[in-house]
């Protein structure tokens, strides 16, 4: 074993052990600067902003789907040749334009063939009464039995009938020739040709070649189909007179077709079906909806807004004040005292870019509506209020004069929560 005696501690060289405790010592100074920078750091800046007070009015959204006011297939309604088609396909035609020409010879020469059997049967009658007419007065002297002037009577009126038959059959002969030239029944636009000159097509008596079609475009359908829950309460709004019924009245609808973020079409109801489908415990409904420039076409989707309250007074927020918490939707509140509080609301609808807040706001609550990842619930910020755009009404909370301003701290109006 060795054995040290002090003298030997005091000749150890000092560089052996002081690096170290000087690198302590700075650690543990480093590690002060650290804390006292962190609790000197001021609480983080965030933009807030006090609910906005307006009258709204909720709108329902549906997809719907654009179907023609009206709608014609046009056929043949005589058999023959096509000699020509008069029209540009997708065209715009009018009720009564030249569509398509059929060979009319054929049905010309009918029309001459009934008019000679009509001149026929009208000679005959005239022959029928002239007879008839002597026999009466030949009977005054007992020239002719009573016999011979009934017989006579009988082929009158058989020449009247032959006569009214035979001019039947040439206003039938004439509307074929009519038929001949086919003609728009209604304005709309137009379909491609389906039937080319030289083909020969079908009448009505053996299964009328399709032509073409024809659909209306101004005004036009619009149908969606509304979910049973929704038609609850609306229902129940009309009982209580909160909400006028679509079956009574043209409540005003918005359409945005596809590809557009605004409503830019608006029209009115015009049908609610009688019964749910029970498929689907929808009901099809129907509004018709002005088409003046026909830029929209039979068969487009389109995202349909239907009025679902009476306006009333609501608070609105910027939809991006608002965050999930797992099931529920919170907004971030500067207290008094500048420190965050997360109070649940309720939302409503989006109105003009803003969400309607139904419960869980009052008209004085300065609201995070940017800086929302520096808040921290509990802690202290620096609030900063936020400058509303050039146009918007001033906030709930805002002190204005009673004409101008709700006063500070209204509730919204009886039904904001229609």
């Amino acid at each position: 074993m060795l054995w040290l005696n002090r003298g030997s501690f005091r000749s150890l060289p000092r560089f052996g052990y002081t690096p170290i405790g000087l690198l302590l010592t700075l650690a543990l100074a480093g590690c002060n600067e650290k804390a006292q920078s962190q609790a000197a750091a001021p609480p983080p800046p965030v933009t807030v902003a006090q609910p906005v007070k307006r009258t709204v009015t909720d709108w329902d959204e549906f997809t719907g789907r654009f179907e023609a006011v009206e709608e014609v297939q046009v056929r043949a309604r005589v058999g023959g040749f096509v000699d020509s088609v008069e029209f540009k396909d997708g065209a715009i035609v009018h009720a009564g334009d030249l569509l398509y020409i059929i060979d009319p010879r054929p049905f010309e020469a009918v029309v001459l063939q009934a008019e000679g059997q009509l001149a026929d049967a009208r000679a005959k009658g005239e022959l029928a009464k002239r007879e008839l007419d002597r026999g009466l007065t030949l009977v005054q002297t007992s020239a002719v039995s009573e016999q011979v002037v009934d017989q006579r009577r009988q082929a009158l009126q058989a020449a009247l009938a032959a006569e009214t038959q035979a001019d039947g059959g040439l206003k039938a002969a004439q509307l074929n020739v009519e038929f001949t030239h086919v003609l728009a029944p209604i304005t709309g636009r137009v379909s491609r040709h389906l039937v080319t000159p030289g083909n020969l097509v079908q009448g009505s008596e053996g299964g009328a070649t399709l032509l073409t079609s024809i659909v209306s475009l101004d005004p036009i359908y619009v149908y969606f189909d509304v979910d049973e829950a929704t038609y609850q309460r609306n229902s129940k709004l009309w009982f209580e007179g909160r909400r006028p019924s679509s079956r009574d009245t043209a409540n005003p609808v918005q359409v945005a077709l596809t590809g557009e973020t605004k409503p830019s079409h608006e029209g009115k109801m015009d049908f609610l079906d009688n019964r749910l489908d029970v498929s689907t415990a929808t009901l099809r409904s129907r509004a018709v909806i002005p088409n003046k420039d026909l830029s929209i076409l039979p068969g487009q989707f389109g995202r349909v807004r239907l009025i679902g309250s009476s306006p009333y007074e609501a608070l609105l927020i910027p939809d991006t004040a608002v965050a999930t918490d797992q099931s529920r939707k919170i907004v971030f509140v500067v207290k008094d005292d500048n420190t965050v509080e997360a109070r649940a609301v309720m939302l409503g609808p989006l109105d003009e870019g803003l969400r309607v807040i139904r419960e869980g706001l009052k008209p004085e609550d300065h609201v995070i509506v940017d800086g929302l990842q520096r808040a921290r619930v509990g802690a202290k910020v620096t609030p900063k209020m936020a400058q509303a755009p050039a146009g918007d009404k001033a906030p709930a909370g805002d002190k204005a004069p009673a004409a101008a301003t709700p006063a500070a701290g209204d509730k919204p109006a009886a039904g904001a929560k229609p």
